[in-house]
């Protein structure tokens, strides 16, 4: 690569992310109704594939039965969210008795002789503003949510034409086409794998997250037990906020925390160590060579860009560049960058494997 070529590459990656950046309010939603159709369709997929004695589901039946589903676990987590958030209100004062409870010891504990009260604490807060803040921010959301379920439905009802508007972009040139039709095929592949992945751990760790919890009597555990489940597909940091989040809420929920701090923490920290770094490389195989500086890089990156959406959207989007960089010879050293052992030939042009199992 001479260095004009690197120069233009340059220039179009600060343009790219430069509009990524100054049109997030527009492709951010778009971002995720493609993340939203994308699960519905793999959805739909895997009801098509269902069948016993000779019967195959229809088409239209599967896709029905995807929305269903997809919205109706949507709907699920939504209901759940404010149901804790209610319970999380009326335990309030509890929880902040045994908070200043806690302070009071740990100040006594360093020997501190005045600490701030709770009251004193927020009388320096401006309720007002927080609240505004806060009412903004919902509706926000809510209007997002409006145009994202736009998009999804529009995107579900042109996809029977992508293909055709593909092969129309590509040319009449027959190896031409084949090459874009592996390479989206390896990039469905490894992106479903990754989610198929993903999803069967964060549901185990979800698991054995709240029968801990409940064993150990914290509040609220099936909201955390959903958190952790979602936080597992943030690399790195969403495994220390699924630990950090209920060993807190221990601290202020037992007048003796101590030993519920202790085992909560110990015990998902323990899990999520399995099941991220023994279990994930192990049935990911080689399916996501992606080095593990590139992945904390991309979610930096990614979460500066688009917030916490970007964090979840970060190794997908990097697992989609490194396939089609490798396609490329002008672009294939930045394949390998990317990787984690520099071998990116699994990935330059052959027919890719079946993912073991759908999302």
């Amino acid at each position: 690569m001479n260095l004009l070529s690197f120069s233009l590459y340059a220039a179009i990656a600060g343009f790219t992310l430069y509009i990524l950046v100054v049109g997030k309010a527009l492709i951010l939603p778009f971002a995720v109704a493609v993340v939203f159709w994308y699960l519905i369709a793999t959805l739909a997929r895997t009801y098509s594939r269902m069948g016993a004695w000779g019967f195959r589901i229809p088409g239209w039946l599967a896709m029905t039965l995807a929305c269903l589903t997809f919205f109706a676990v949507l709907s699920a987590f939504v209901d759940l969210t404010r149901d804790n958030i209610e319970q999380v209100v009326a335990a309030a004062p509890v929880y902040q008795a045994n908070l200043e409870r806690l302070l009071n010891d740990v100040v006594a504990l360093l020997g501190i002789e005045k600490v701030p009260t709770i009251e004193q604490l927020r009388d320096q807060i401006n309720l007002g503003s927080i609240a505004g803040q806060l009412a903004s921010g919902v509706a926000s959301f809510a209007g997002n949510v409006g145009i994202i379920l736009v998009y999804a439905i529009f995107l579900l009802i042109e996809q029977k034409g992508f293909s055709a508007k593909l092969d129309a972009l590509v040319g009449s040139d027959p190896d031409r086409r084949k090459r874009v039709h592996r390479t989206l095929d390896r990039i469905n592949t490894d992106i479903r794998t990754y989610l198929w992945v993903k999803t069967l751990l964060s549901i185990a760790t979800g698991g054995i997250s709240y029968f801990v919890m409940i064993a150990v009597g914290v509040d609220l555990a099936e909201f955390w037990a959903v958190l952790i489940f979602l936080l597992n597909f943030i690399p790195t940091i969403g495994s220390i906020l699924g630990i950090v989040f209920p060993a807190l809420l221990t601290l202020v929920q037992f007048e003796d925390p101590i030993t519920p701090f202790i085992i909560v923490t110990t015990l998902l920290g323990a899990t999520q160590i399995v099941t991220g770094n023994v279990v994930e490389p192990k049935m990911m195989g080689r399916s996501l060579s992606l080095s593990p500086l590139v992945i904390l890089i991309s979610l930096a990156l990614w979460g500066s860009i688009w917030g916490v959406i970007g964090m979840f959207l970060s190794v997908p989007i990097i697992v989609i560049a490194m396939i089609i960089f490798a396609q490329f010879k002008a672009t294939r050293p930045v394949a390998i960058l990317l990787s984690s052992d520099g071998n990116v030939s699994h990935l330059e042009g052959e027919k890719p494997p079946e993912a073991e199992k759908p999302v």
